[in-house]
């Protein structure tokens, strides 16, 4: 969603590794050991945390519709509040959600 693959490609080549690995499970219909259920969105929704040369890594996505993983938000953690995530963030998570359902809903997928 938006601007999420090019943030994405944007992280080092090992996280990117491992995040696609862990996106690819998803698409399988598996989940990655190190996914955990995001917290706020309800079902269906997955963060994968990766750590790179003293960075945090996020990708945001759900498996919430039929046949297809939208990426909501990829971004590198910089919060100034330890580990809570930074409520730009979430807010704009729960937006791409919502544009994850509107589209999943114009491809005509239920």
């Amino acid at each position: 969603m938006a601007s999420s693959k090019k943030d994405y490609q944007a992280f080092p080549v090992e996280v990117q590794n491992e995040m696609g690995y862990a996106l690819g499970l998803a698409q399988l219909g598996a989940k990655h050991p190190h996914a955990k259920h995001w917290k706020g969105e309800g079902a269906g929704i997955f963060e994968i945390v990766e750590d790179h040369s003293g960075d945090t890594y996020r990708a945001v996505y759900t498996v919430r519709f039929v046949d297809v993983v939208y990426v909501l938000h990829a971004f590198q953690k910089k919060s100034k509040s330890g580990i809570k995530t930074p409520q730009e963030d979430v807010k704009l998570i729960a937006a791409r959600l919502k544009r994850a359902q509107m589209d999943h809903e114009s491809r005509g997928k239920s």
